[in-house]
């Protein structure tokens, strides 16, 4: 955290010409330290095999203890995915078949012409309207956030 502290001060220019660049790099700490507990709250960690099966002292292989997002994180990334599904089943069925095609099937622009039997340009406006549809949701959603 101190690494990432002085790279975010050192990196940021801001501290040219305070009168106090001490205090300011304090304000920098500071934040980095708020952002990795809010990182580390969003985390817990799984229970261990002697946890699931008492008696057994048989430990993972690779030795380390595994975190799975908190019940929180879980909570808000399906209301996240629930909303980013309405906008995508809102989409017309052409553009929400060029928008699964290409992020979730991985396929190019060029074979998603060639596949639905259209334009490379229908293939573009098509992405675009989805992606703007999308954007408007979290656009919506940080008004939202407290």
């Amino acid at each position: 955290m101190l690494h990432d502290s002085f790279l975010r001060y050192a990196l940021s220019g801001r501290h040219r010409g305070l009168d106090q660049p001490h205090a300011y790099l304090r304000t920098v700490v500071r934040s980095v330290l708020a952002d990795h507990f809010a990182d580390a709250t969003r985390y817990v960690p799984l229970p261990s095999e002697e946890d699931a099966s008492p008696g057994a002292t048989a430990t993972p292989a690779w030795g380390g203890d595994f975190l799975h997002p908190s019940a929180e994180a879980l909570a808000d990334l399906q209301q996240r995915l629930r909303a980013m599904q309405k906008v995508i089943d809102a989409l017309p069925p052409r553009c929400r078949d060029v928008f699964w095609l290409c992020r979730v099937e991985g396929c190019t622009q060029p074979e998603i012409a060639q596949r639905l039997g259209i334009s490379l340009n229908m293939v573009e406006r098509h992405m675009i309207r989805a992606l703007l549809d999308l954007l408007d949701l979290r656009a919506a959603r940080e008004r939202l956030a407290p």
